[in-house]
Protein backbone atom coordinates (compact mmCIF):
# COMPACT_ATOMS: atom_id res chain seq x y z
CA UNK A 1 0.00 0.00 0.00
CA UNK A 2 2.33 2.77 1.16
CA UNK A 3 5.72 1.58 0.02
CA UNK A 4 8.27 -1.17 0.23
CA UNK A 5 11.22 -0.58 2.54
CA UNK A 6 14.16 1.35 1.25
CA UNK A 7 17.69 0.75 2.36
CA UNK A 8 18.94 2.66 5.40
CA UNK A 9 20.56 5.35 3.27
CA UNK A 10 17.86 5.85 0.67
CA UNK A 11 16.84 9.42 -0.10
CA UNK A 12 13.52 8.67 -1.69
CA UNK A 13 10.89 6.13 -0.92
CA UNK A 14 10.20 3.56 -3.58
CA UNK A 15 6.75 3.45 -4.92
CA UNK A 16 4.35 0.86 -3.60
CA UNK A 17 3.76 -2.32 -5.50
CA UNK A 18 0.30 -2.53 -7.03
CA UNK A 19 -2.27 -4.11 -4.76
CA UNK A 20 -3.35 -7.57 -5.74
CA UNK A 21 -6.62 -7.54 -7.67
CA UNK A 22 -9.72 -8.15 -5.59
CA UNK A 23 -12.45 -10.64 -6.39
CA UNK A 24 -14.37 -8.03 -8.37
CA UNK A 25 -11.50 -7.88 -10.87
CA UNK A 26 -11.67 -11.56 -11.64
CA UNK A 27 -8.38 -12.54 -10.04
CA UNK A 28 -7.30 -16.13 -9.97
CA UNK A 29 -7.75 -16.17 -6.21
CA UNK A 30 -11.41 -15.21 -6.54
CA UNK A 31 -11.99 -18.01 -9.04
CA UNK A 32 -10.93 -20.76 -6.67
CA UNK A 33 -14.02 -22.69 -5.62
CA UNK A 34 -12.71 -23.27 -2.07
CA UNK A 35 -13.18 -19.56 -1.31
CA UNK A 36 -16.94 -19.87 -1.70
CA UNK A 37 -17.57 -23.11 0.13
CA UNK A 38 -19.56 -23.04 3.38
CA UNK A 39 -16.58 -24.52 5.22
CA UNK A 40 -14.32 -21.66 4.07
CA UNK A 41 -16.88 -19.09 5.15
CA UNK A 42 -17.30 -20.79 8.52
CA UNK A 43 -13.55 -20.58 9.13
CA UNK A 44 -13.14 -16.97 8.02
CA UNK A 45 -10.66 -15.01 10.16
CA UNK A 46 -13.36 -12.52 11.18
CA UNK A 47 -15.73 -15.17 12.52
CA UNK A 48 -12.98 -17.11 14.24
CA UNK A 49 -11.49 -13.97 15.76
CA UNK A 50 -14.87 -12.89 17.11
CA UNK A 51 -15.42 -16.31 18.66
CA UNK A 52 -12.00 -16.16 20.30
CA UNK A 53 -12.68 -12.61 21.54
CA UNK A 54 -16.01 -13.69 23.04
CA UNK A 55 -14.29 -16.60 24.80
CA UNK A 56 -11.61 -14.28 26.19
CA UNK A 57 -14.30 -11.88 27.40
CA UNK A 58 -16.12 -14.81 28.97
CA UNK A 59 -12.95 -15.64 30.89
CA UNK A 60 -12.68 -11.98 31.88
CA UNK A 61 -16.21 -12.06 33.27
CA UNK A 62 -15.47 -15.30 35.07
CA UNK A 63 -12.43 -13.68 36.67
CA UNK A 64 -14.68 -10.97 38.13
CA UNK A 65 -17.54 -13.29 39.04
CA UNK A 66 -16.19 -14.23 42.52
CA UNK A 67 -16.78 -10.60 43.52
CA UNK A 68 -20.49 -10.92 42.74
CA UNK A 69 -21.24 -13.30 45.59
CA UNK A 70 -23.67 -12.25 48.32
CA UNK A 71 -24.41 -12.84 51.98
CA UNK A 72 -27.31 -11.95 54.27
CA UNK A 73 -26.50 -9.42 56.96
CA UNK A 74 -27.87 -9.27 60.49
CA UNK A 75 -30.93 -7.39 59.30
CA UNK A 76 -31.79 -10.12 56.81
CA UNK A 77 -30.77 -8.03 53.80
CA UNK A 78 -28.65 -9.47 50.99
CA UNK A 79 -25.34 -7.66 50.56
CA UNK A 80 -22.41 -7.94 48.18
CA UNK A 81 -19.79 -10.11 49.82
CA UNK A 82 -16.70 -7.92 49.92
CA UNK A 83 -16.02 -8.67 53.57
CA UNK A 84 -12.46 -8.81 54.87
CA UNK A 85 -10.96 -7.71 51.58
CA UNK A 86 -12.30 -10.70 49.65
CA UNK A 87 -12.24 -8.63 46.43
CA UNK A 88 -8.44 -8.51 46.78
CA UNK A 89 -7.95 -12.08 47.96
CA UNK A 90 -9.91 -13.36 44.97
CA UNK A 91 -8.23 -10.93 42.53
CA UNK A 92 -11.67 -9.94 41.21
CA UNK A 93 -11.84 -6.27 42.13
CA UNK A 94 -13.56 -3.93 39.64
CA UNK A 95 -13.92 -0.16 39.93
CA UNK A 96 -17.39 -0.39 38.44
CA UNK A 97 -18.81 -1.91 41.63
CA UNK A 98 -17.84 0.67 44.29
CA UNK A 99 -18.40 3.57 41.87
CA UNK A 100 -22.07 2.61 41.61
CA UNK A 101 -22.68 3.66 45.20
CA UNK A 102 -19.78 6.13 45.59
CA UNK A 103 -21.05 8.32 42.73
CA UNK A 104 -24.63 7.95 44.03
CA UNK A 105 -25.70 6.32 40.79
CA UNK A 106 -27.88 3.92 42.75
CA UNK A 107 -29.92 6.95 43.80
CA UNK A 108 -30.27 8.29 40.27
CA UNK A 109 -27.79 11.11 40.85
CA UNK A 110 -27.11 13.26 37.76
CA UNK A 111 -23.36 13.20 37.03
CA UNK A 112 -21.51 16.51 37.46
CA UNK A 113 -24.58 18.13 39.03
CA UNK A 114 -24.73 16.00 42.19
CA UNK A 115 -22.32 16.98 44.96
CA UNK A 116 -21.50 14.93 48.04
CA UNK A 117 -19.04 15.01 50.92
CA UNK A 118 -16.22 12.48 51.07
CA UNK A 119 -14.93 11.66 54.55
CA UNK A 120 -12.52 8.92 53.47
CA UNK A 121 -9.38 10.92 54.24
CA UNK A 122 -10.63 12.09 57.61
CA UNK A 123 -11.31 15.60 56.29
CA UNK A 124 -14.59 16.50 54.58
CA UNK A 125 -14.11 17.04 50.83
CA UNK A 126 -16.73 18.09 48.32
CA UNK A 127 -16.78 15.60 45.45
CA UNK A 128 -18.41 15.18 42.05
CA UNK A 129 -18.28 12.58 39.31
CA UNK A 130 -14.55 12.16 38.64
CA UNK A 131 -14.57 10.76 35.09
CA UNK A 132 -14.58 12.44 31.66
CA UNK A 133 -18.00 13.41 30.36
CA UNK A 134 -18.88 10.47 28.13
CA UNK A 135 -17.66 7.93 30.69
CA UNK A 136 -19.74 9.63 33.38
CA UNK A 137 -22.81 9.62 31.15
CA UNK A 138 -22.14 5.97 30.29
CA UNK A 139 -22.21 5.13 33.99
CA UNK A 140 -25.41 7.16 34.40
CA UNK A 141 -27.06 5.35 31.47
CA UNK A 142 -26.15 1.98 32.96
CA UNK A 143 -27.64 3.03 36.30
CA UNK A 144 -30.95 3.79 34.56
CA UNK A 145 -30.81 0.53 32.62
CA UNK A 146 -30.33 -1.15 35.98
CA UNK A 147 -33.50 0.51 37.29
CA UNK A 148 -35.40 -0.77 34.25
CA UNK A 149 -34.00 -4.25 34.86
CA UNK A 150 -34.95 -4.14 38.53
CA UNK A 151 -38.50 -3.09 37.68
CA UNK A 152 -38.83 -5.86 35.10
CA UNK A 153 -36.95 -8.73 36.73
CA UNK A 154 -35.78 -7.65 40.15
CA UNK A 155 -32.52 -8.45 41.93
CA UNK A 156 -31.48 -8.92 45.53
CA UNK A 157 -28.40 -6.72 45.12
CA UNK A 158 -28.84 -3.99 42.47
CA UNK A 159 -25.11 -3.44 41.98
CA UNK A 160 -24.78 -6.96 40.55
CA UNK A 161 -27.29 -6.10 37.83
CA UNK A 162 -25.40 -2.84 37.24
CA UNK A 163 -22.12 -4.71 36.83
CA UNK A 164 -23.67 -7.25 34.46
CA UNK A 165 -25.14 -4.54 32.22
CA UNK A 166 -21.88 -2.60 32.25
CA UNK A 167 -19.87 -5.72 31.41
CA UNK A 168 -22.06 -6.50 28.38
CA UNK A 169 -21.58 -3.00 26.96
CA UNK A 170 -17.85 -2.99 27.69
CA UNK A 171 -17.56 -6.37 25.96
CA UNK A 172 -19.35 -5.00 22.88
CA UNK A 173 -16.87 -2.13 22.80
CA UNK A 174 -13.94 -4.52 22.86
CA UNK A 175 -15.50 -6.60 20.09
CA UNK A 176 -15.71 -3.39 18.04
CA UNK A 177 -12.01 -2.80 18.70
CA UNK A 178 -11.18 -6.34 17.59
CA UNK A 179 -13.28 -5.95 14.44
CA UNK A 180 -11.58 -2.66 13.54
CA UNK A 181 -8.15 -4.12 14.26
CA UNK A 182 -8.89 -7.06 11.97
CA UNK A 183 -9.85 -4.65 9.19
CA UNK A 184 -6.51 -2.91 9.70
CA UNK A 185 -4.67 -6.24 9.42
CA UNK A 186 -6.68 -7.56 6.47
CA UNK A 187 -3.55 -8.78 4.63
CA UNK A 188 -2.23 -10.35 7.89
CA UNK A 189 -5.49 -11.29 9.67
CA UNK A 190 -3.93 -13.59 12.25
CA UNK A 191 -1.98 -10.69 13.74
CA UNK A 192 -5.24 -9.69 15.44
CA UNK A 193 -5.32 -12.95 17.39
CA UNK A 194 -3.31 -11.44 20.25
CA UNK A 195 -5.79 -8.58 20.44
CA UNK A 196 -8.77 -10.90 20.63
CA UNK A 197 -7.16 -13.26 23.14
CA UNK A 198 -4.81 -10.98 25.04
CA UNK A 199 -4.14 -11.92 28.68
CA UNK A 200 -4.65 -8.24 29.48
CA UNK A 201 -8.23 -8.51 28.21
CA UNK A 202 -8.88 -11.48 30.48
CA UNK A 203 -7.59 -9.55 33.49
CA UNK A 204 -8.76 -5.99 32.78
CA UNK A 205 -11.67 -5.89 30.33
CA UNK A 206 -14.07 -5.21 33.22
CA UNK A 207 -11.74 -3.57 35.73
CA UNK A 208 -12.83 -0.10 34.60
CA UNK A 209 -14.41 1.52 31.53
CA UNK A 210 -11.35 1.65 29.26
CA UNK A 211 -12.60 -0.63 26.48
CA UNK A 212 -14.88 2.21 25.36
CA UNK A 213 -11.99 4.58 24.64
CA UNK A 214 -9.91 1.79 23.07
CA UNK A 215 -12.75 1.04 20.66
CA UNK A 216 -13.08 4.72 19.72
CA UNK A 217 -9.32 4.99 19.14
CA UNK A 218 -9.05 1.91 16.91
CA UNK A 219 -12.18 2.89 14.95
CA UNK A 220 -10.60 6.32 14.42
CA UNK A 221 -7.49 4.68 12.98
CA UNK A 222 -9.69 2.61 10.69
CA UNK A 223 -11.47 5.75 9.50
CA UNK A 224 -8.10 7.40 8.80
CA UNK A 225 -6.96 4.29 6.92
CA UNK A 226 -10.08 4.55 4.76
CA UNK A 227 -9.25 8.19 3.96
CA UNK A 228 -12.03 9.72 6.03
CA UNK A 229 -10.17 12.35 8.05
CA UNK A 230 -13.30 14.06 9.38
CA UNK A 231 -14.75 10.81 10.73
CA UNK A 232 -11.34 9.94 12.20
CA UNK A 233 -11.33 13.27 14.02
CA UNK A 234 -14.88 12.80 15.30
CA UNK A 235 -13.98 9.38 16.70
CA UNK A 236 -10.80 10.71 18.32
CA UNK A 237 -12.85 13.49 19.90
CA UNK A 238 -15.34 10.95 21.24
CA UNK A 239 -12.47 8.83 22.54
CA UNK A 240 -10.97 11.88 24.24
CA UNK A 241 -14.30 12.51 25.97
CA UNK A 242 -14.13 8.94 27.34
CA UNK A 243 -10.43 8.89 28.31
CA UNK A 244 -7.91 11.47 27.18
CA UNK A 245 -5.39 9.09 25.61
CA UNK A 246 -6.98 8.89 22.10
CA UNK A 247 -6.17 12.58 21.65
CA UNK A 248 -2.46 11.68 21.75
CA UNK A 249 -2.85 9.67 18.54
CA UNK A 250 -2.96 12.92 16.62
CA UNK A 251 0.82 12.91 17.06
CA UNK A 252 0.99 9.57 15.24
CA UNK A 253 -0.79 11.16 12.26
CA UNK A 254 1.31 14.32 12.29
CA UNK A 255 4.67 12.74 11.40
CA UNK A 256 3.51 10.90 8.24
CA UNK A 257 1.55 13.95 7.10
CA UNK A 258 4.60 16.16 7.58
CA UNK A 259 6.83 13.87 5.57
CA UNK A 260 4.26 13.36 2.81
CA UNK A 261 3.20 16.99 2.58
CA UNK A 262 -0.46 16.20 3.38
CA UNK A 263 -0.93 18.61 6.27
CA UNK A 264 -4.35 19.79 5.12
CA UNK A 265 -5.86 16.40 6.00
CA UNK A 266 -4.08 16.42 9.35
CA UNK A 267 -5.53 19.82 10.20
CA UNK A 268 -8.95 18.63 9.08
CA UNK A 269 -8.73 15.68 11.47
CA UNK A 270 -7.40 17.87 14.27
CA UNK A 271 -10.21 20.39 13.78
CA UNK A 272 -12.81 17.61 13.81
CA UNK A 273 -11.24 16.18 16.98
CA UNK A 274 -11.27 19.47 18.83
CA UNK A 275 -14.75 20.39 17.62
CA UNK A 276 -16.17 17.05 18.71
CA UNK A 277 -14.48 17.15 22.10
CA UNK A 278 -15.68 20.70 22.72
CA UNK A 279 -19.21 19.91 21.52
CA UNK A 280 -19.45 16.97 23.92
CA UNK A 281 -17.94 18.80 26.89
CA UNK A 282 -19.38 22.30 26.44
CA UNK A 283 -22.91 21.59 27.74
CA UNK A 284 -21.51 20.17 30.97
CA UNK A 285 -18.64 22.66 31.28
CA UNK A 286 -20.79 25.78 30.76
CA UNK A 287 -24.05 25.05 32.55
CA UNK A 288 -23.99 26.57 36.06
CA UNK A 289 -25.40 23.36 37.56
CA UNK A 290 -22.60 21.16 36.21
CA UNK A 291 -19.65 23.53 35.71
CA UNK A 292 -17.96 22.70 39.02
CA UNK A 293 -18.55 18.97 38.54
CA UNK A 294 -17.09 19.01 35.03
CA UNK A 295 -13.75 20.25 36.39
CA UNK A 296 -13.52 17.43 38.96
CA UNK A 297 -11.67 15.12 36.58
CA UNK A 298 -9.01 17.71 35.85
CA UNK A 299 -8.77 18.82 39.48
CA UNK A 300 -8.21 15.30 40.78
CA UNK A 301 -5.59 14.55 38.15
CA UNK A 302 -3.73 17.67 39.22
CA UNK A 303 -3.94 17.15 42.97
CA UNK A 304 -3.48 13.38 43.27
CA UNK A 305 -0.09 12.03 44.29
CA UNK A 306 1.98 9.43 42.43
CA UNK A 307 0.23 6.12 41.79
CA UNK A 308 1.71 2.88 43.23
CA UNK A 309 2.09 1.54 39.67
CA UNK A 310 4.24 4.49 38.56
CA UNK A 311 8.01 4.50 38.31
CA UNK A 312 8.11 7.47 40.69
CA UNK A 313 6.45 5.45 43.45
CA UNK A 314 8.84 2.57 42.77
CA UNK A 315 11.85 4.86 43.18
CA UNK A 316 10.48 6.54 46.29
CA UNK A 317 9.67 3.22 47.97
CA UNK A 318 12.69 1.11 47.01
CA UNK A 319 15.35 3.81 47.39
CA UNK A 320 16.15 6.64 49.78
CA UNK A 321 14.78 9.23 47.34
CA UNK A 322 12.08 11.27 49.18
CA UNK A 323 10.17 12.25 46.04
CA UNK A 324 9.75 15.63 44.38
CA UNK A 325 7.02 16.79 46.78
CA UNK A 326 6.25 15.97 50.39
CA UNK A 327 2.65 14.98 51.19
CA UNK A 328 0.22 15.78 52.67
CA UNK A 329 -0.49 18.70 50.37
CA UNK A 330 -2.46 21.78 51.35
CA UNK A 331 -6.18 21.71 50.41
CA UNK A 332 -6.67 22.21 46.71
CA UNK A 333 -2.99 21.68 45.91
CA UNK A 334 -1.05 18.70 44.66
CA UNK A 335 2.46 17.54 43.79
CA UNK A 336 3.36 20.54 41.64
CA UNK A 337 6.96 19.50 40.99
CA UNK A 338 5.97 15.95 40.10
CA UNK A 339 3.26 17.25 37.76
CA UNK A 340 5.80 19.47 36.01
CA UNK A 341 8.50 16.82 35.80
CA UNK A 342 6.18 14.13 34.42
CA UNK A 343 4.82 16.53 31.80
CA UNK A 344 8.27 17.68 30.71
CA UNK A 345 9.53 14.11 30.55
CA UNK A 346 6.62 13.11 28.35
CA UNK A 347 7.15 16.08 26.04
CA UNK A 348 10.87 15.31 25.85
CA UNK A 349 10.21 11.69 24.87
CA UNK A 350 7.67 12.87 22.28
CA UNK A 351 10.39 15.05 20.74
CA UNK A 352 12.64 12.00 20.55
CA UNK A 353 9.83 10.00 18.90
CA UNK A 354 9.30 12.84 16.43
CA UNK A 355 13.00 12.82 15.56
CA UNK A 356 12.94 9.04 15.10
CA UNK A 357 9.97 9.37 12.79
CA UNK A 358 11.32 12.28 10.78
CA UNK A 359 14.80 10.79 10.33
CA UNK A 360 13.77 7.22 9.46
CA UNK A 361 14.74 6.06 5.96
CA UNK A 362 11.11 5.10 5.27
CA UNK A 363 8.10 6.88 6.65
CA UNK A 364 7.12 5.09 9.89
CA UNK A 365 3.80 3.35 10.14
CA UNK A 366 1.05 5.11 12.09
CA UNK A 367 0.68 2.20 14.53
CA UNK A 368 4.42 2.30 15.31
CA UNK A 369 4.28 5.99 16.18
CA UNK A 370 1.01 5.64 18.11
CA UNK A 371 2.38 2.79 20.18
CA UNK A 372 5.53 4.73 21.07
CA UNK A 373 3.55 7.82 22.07
CA UNK A 374 1.08 5.98 24.32
CA UNK A 375 3.90 3.91 25.85
CA UNK A 376 5.83 7.12 26.56
CA UNK A 377 2.77 8.62 28.23
CA UNK A 378 2.30 5.63 30.52
CA UNK A 379 5.98 5.31 31.42
CA UNK A 380 6.40 9.00 32.30
CA UNK A 381 2.99 9.63 33.85
CA UNK A 382 2.49 9.74 37.61
CA UNK A 383 -0.57 7.47 37.28
CA UNK A 384 -0.70 4.07 35.62
CA UNK A 385 -3.87 2.33 36.67
CA UNK A 386 -3.58 -1.36 35.74
CA UNK A 387 -6.32 -1.27 33.11
CA UNK A 388 -4.50 1.51 31.22
CA UNK A 389 -2.40 -1.25 29.67
CA UNK A 390 -5.43 -2.09 27.51
CA UNK A 391 -4.71 1.12 25.60
CA UNK A 392 -1.54 -0.46 24.25
CA UNK A 393 -2.88 -3.84 23.15
CA UNK A 394 -4.17 -3.03 19.62
CA UNK A 395 -1.36 -0.55 18.96
CA UNK A 396 1.32 -3.00 20.09
CA UNK A 397 0.01 -5.78 17.86
CA UNK A 398 -0.37 -3.46 14.87
CA UNK A 399 3.08 -1.96 15.43
CA UNK A 400 5.04 -5.14 16.15
CA UNK A 401 3.31 -8.32 14.94
CA UNK A 402 5.74 -10.68 16.65
CA UNK A 403 3.90 -13.00 19.00
CA UNK A 404 6.79 -14.01 21.28
CA UNK A 405 7.76 -10.54 22.61
CA UNK A 406 4.13 -9.41 22.57
CA UNK A 407 2.89 -12.38 24.57
CA UNK A 408 5.80 -12.09 27.01
CA UNK A 409 4.99 -8.41 27.64
CA UNK A 410 1.26 -9.09 28.02
CA UNK A 411 1.84 -11.90 30.51
CA UNK A 412 4.24 -9.79 32.59
CA UNK A 413 1.89 -6.81 32.52
CA UNK A 414 -1.13 -8.93 33.45
CA UNK A 415 0.87 -10.49 36.30
CA UNK A 416 1.19 -7.08 38.00
CA UNK A 417 -2.48 -7.34 38.97
CA UNK A 418 -2.04 -10.19 41.43
CA UNK A 419 0.65 -8.81 43.78
CA UNK A 420 -1.06 -5.43 43.44
CA UNK A 421 -4.30 -6.83 44.85
CA UNK A 422 -2.52 -8.50 47.75
CA UNK A 423 -0.55 -5.31 48.44
CA UNK A 424 -3.75 -3.25 48.49
CA UNK A 425 -5.39 -5.72 50.85
CA UNK A 426 -2.92 -4.87 53.59
CA UNK A 427 -3.04 -6.43 57.01
CA UNK A 428 -1.45 -9.73 58.02
CA UNK A 429 -2.74 -11.47 54.88
CA UNK A 430 -1.45 -8.74 52.59
CA UNK A 431 1.77 -8.56 50.61
CA UNK A 432 4.69 -6.20 51.27
CA UNK A 433 5.33 -3.49 48.72
CA UNK A 434 8.55 -4.98 47.34
CA UNK A 435 7.19 -8.02 45.41
CA UNK A 436 4.51 -5.84 43.83
CA UNK A 437 6.99 -3.11 42.86
CA UNK A 438 9.40 -5.62 41.35
CA UNK A 439 6.63 -6.76 39.01
CA UNK A 440 6.03 -3.11 38.09
CA UNK A 441 9.73 -2.82 37.18
CA UNK A 442 9.49 -6.01 35.11
CA UNK A 443 6.45 -4.61 33.29
CA UNK A 444 8.22 -1.33 32.50
CA UNK A 445 11.31 -3.15 31.25
CA UNK A 446 9.19 -5.42 29.04
CA UNK A 447 7.45 -2.39 27.56
CA UNK A 448 10.76 -0.62 26.99
CA UNK A 449 11.99 -3.71 25.14
CA UNK A 450 8.97 -3.56 22.85
CA UNK A 451 9.64 0.13 22.24
CA UNK A 452 13.25 -0.67 21.33
CA UNK A 453 12.10 -3.33 18.86
CA UNK A 454 9.67 -0.89 17.25
CA UNK A 455 12.34 1.80 16.94
CA UNK A 456 14.72 -0.74 15.39
CA UNK A 457 12.14 -1.67 12.78
CA UNK A 458 11.43 2.00 12.05
CA UNK A 459 15.09 2.57 11.18
CA UNK A 460 15.56 -0.87 9.63
CA UNK A 461 12.29 -1.29 7.72
CA UNK A 462 13.52 -4.45 6.05
CA UNK A 463 12.92 -6.13 9.44
CA UNK A 464 9.32 -4.91 9.62
CA UNK A 465 7.15 -7.94 8.92
CA UNK A 466 4.25 -5.80 7.75
CA UNK A 467 6.39 -4.09 5.12
CA UNK A 468 8.22 -7.28 4.15
CA UNK A 469 4.86 -8.85 3.35
CA UNK A 470 4.21 -5.99 0.93
CA UNK A 471 1.44 -4.42 2.97
CA UNK A 472 3.14 -1.05 3.47
CA UNK A 473 1.29 0.89 6.12
CA UNK A 474 -2.34 -0.28 6.37
CA UNK A 475 -3.19 2.90 8.32
CA UNK A 476 -1.42 5.30 5.94
CA UNK A 477 -4.70 6.73 4.70
CA UNK A 478 -4.24 9.84 2.55
CA UNK A 479 -0.44 9.52 2.71
CA UNK A 480 -0.40 6.02 1.19
CA UNK A 481 0.18 7.19 -2.38
CA UNK A 482 2.49 10.05 -1.49
CA UNK A 483 6.29 9.81 -1.57
CA UNK A 484 8.25 11.58 1.13
CA UNK A 485 8.95 15.26 0.44
CA UNK A 486 11.79 15.46 2.97
CA UNK A 487 13.48 13.78 5.94
CA UNK A 488 15.97 14.68 8.64
CA UNK A 489 19.63 13.72 8.41
CA UNK A 490 21.21 14.63 11.67
CA UNK A 491 19.49 17.96 12.24
CA UNK A 492 19.36 18.95 8.58
CA UNK A 493 16.22 18.93 6.50
CA UNK A 494 16.96 17.04 3.29
CA UNK A 495 14.46 17.48 0.41
CA UNK A 496 13.73 14.26 -1.42
CA UNK A 497 13.17 14.02 -5.12
CA UNK A 498 9.95 12.46 -6.33
CA UNK A 499 10.54 9.03 -7.87
CA UNK A 500 10.48 9.04 -11.65
CA UNK A 501 7.77 7.06 -13.39
CA UNK A 502 8.81 3.55 -14.25
CA UNK A 503 9.74 2.92 -17.88
CA UNK A 504 7.70 0.31 -19.73
CA UNK A 505 9.31 -3.09 -19.72
CA UNK A 506 10.90 -4.18 -23.01
CA UNK A 507 9.93 -7.56 -24.38
CA UNK A 508 12.52 -9.72 -26.11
Amino acid sequence: MEQTPAGPGADAEPTAPPAPPGPERGSERSEQPAATTPRARALSPLKLMMVIAVLALGLAFGAKAPCLGTYVDGAGVAQLDWREGSQYKRFCYSDTVPLYSYNHLAEGALPYATRWVDLGSGKPKARYMEYPVLTGLFMYLNAHLTLVWLDAVGAEVPVIAYFDITAVLLALAWLAAVWASLRLTARRPWDALLIAASPLVVVHAFTNFDTLAVAAAVLALLAWARRRPVLAGVLLGIGGALKLFPLLLLGALLIPCLRAGRMSEFWTTTAATVTTWVAVNAPIALLPETKAGWGEFFRLNTTRDMDPDSIYYVLRTLTTWPGFDTPPFPPGEGPEVLNTVSLLLFLAVCLVIAYVGLSAPVRPRVAQLGFLIIAAFLLTNKVWSPQYSLWLVPLAVLALPRWKPLLAWMLVDAAVWFPRMLYFMGGPDGLPAEPFLYTVIARDLALLLLCALVVREIHRPERDRVRVDGVGDPIAGVTADEPDRWRLRGFRVVPLARPAPEEPAHVG
